[in-house]
């Protein structure tokens, strides 16, 4: 199972350590570039998809298959808090208001099994593989 990469936007993700006084002074562009982190686990009877994603429901989530394509994405409206002037984020790394996330899938995936549950801040979604068909041997006699 492969990630489908579809940013194009490389440069700041590649340029964040060097410029940390910079990116201080400027929240927003940080936040722009936040996208859940993910672990992909394959077993024998399945791949498993963990996105980590902390203060979201599950509600916000939507998991859609199309093709060869898994993807998963939340848009969540922010809620409008009253701000106090005494305090502000000054970094923000794992707010993640929006985002989609692709993975190209394998061949032997049963589409219609597909499970997803969201426990303690992490989605977990279950790809069940197909079962192999077992090749059979046999030796044909010559008459």
């Amino acid at each position: 199972m492969r990630t489908v990469n579809k940013n194009s936007v490389w440069l700041p993700g590649l340029l964040d350590n060097l410029f940390l006084e910079n990116q201080l002074d400027s929240l927003n562009n940080y936040e722009t570039f936040s996208i859940p982190a993910i672990n992909i686990i394959e077993n024998l009877p399945n791949f498993v998809v963990e996105l980590a994603a902390p203060g979201l429901h599950k509600e916000d989530f939507t998991i859609e298959v199309e093709e060869d394509t898994l993807k998963i994405a939340s848009k969540k409206v922010e809620e409008k808090k009253e701000e106090s002037n005494d305090s502000r984020f000054r970094k923000r790394e794992f707010d993640y208001k929006s985002f989609e996330r692709s993975f190209k899938l394998p061949e032997n995936i049963q589409i219609e099994d597909i499970q997803a549950n969201y426990e303690n801040g992490v989605l977990r979604v279950t790809l069940p593989k197909m079962e192999e068909k077992k090749v059979l041997k046999k030796m044909v006699e010559i008459s």
